[in-house]
């Protein structure tokens, strides 16, 4: 059994589909963000920098935060998502890292200048909206040669995809010219979201 502490982010839905794509059994602990339960004592004995998500794998018998250290925890236990080797083993790892410093970080940014900050800075907007236009850019090319992100389907899709079925129509939205059409990415989002596991994922937690 597996506990999963998540919320409604993109990366709270990471684990969520990973644990449905691997058939793990596990159990949803719901951490409300905007209450402040991330802050809580319990909680943060599990994950010391109070985000989300974080999950406590029983039969390991460890606790672990940070979404792509997730992702690679469930992949080696149960042998899928990740090759065993190089050179597979590389690119996927370059395609999660590659999420984890760039997609996430930008693509939140932008979201909170477009839509939540109380102020309308259009210096931030524009940095933020133009790196992850370039970002979008950048996943499209890799994937005009590439079913998924790293070659096969992989941690590396399941770490993007909550960010960029959001961020991408967002940003266009924003930035349509720095974008461009991205038309692998929009035929890598639906085969992706197509796949059930995907769908049961995305929709953890239910609140």
């Amino acid at each position: 059994m597996i506990d999963l502490y998540t919320w409604t982010t993109p990366n709270g839905r990471k684990p969520a589909i990973m644990l449905e794509e691997c058939g793990l059994e596990y159990s949803v602990h719901p951490i409300n963000i905007r209450n402040g339960d991330q802050f809580k004592p319990e909680y943060v004995k599990i994950c010391p920098n109070s985000k989300i998500p974080a999950i406590v794998d029983r039969d390991a018998g460890v606790s672990i935060f940070e979404s792509g250290a997730i992702l690679v925890h469930l992949a080696e236990k149960t042998g899928k998502f990740l090759p065993a080797k190089d050179p597979g083993r590389a690119k996927v790892l370059e395609w999660l890292f590659w999420q984890m410093a760039n997609v996430g970080p930008m693509f939140g940014q932008a979201g909170h200048f477009v839509n939540a900050a109380p102020e309308k800075i259009s210096y931030a907007i524009d940095r933020y909206a133009n790196e992850s236009a370039r970002l979008i850019k950048v996943l499209d090319s890799q994937l005009a040669n590439n079913e998924y992100m790293a070659g096969a389907y992989s941690i590396a899709d399941i770490a993007t995809y909550p960010w960029v079925v959001v961020g991408f129509p967002a940003i266009k939205a924003v930035k349509p010219d720095a974008v461009g059409e991205g038309a692998n990415v929009a035929r890598w989002l639906a085969a992706v979201g197509e796949r059930p596991a995907v769908k049961k994922g995305m929709e953890v937690p239910k609140v």
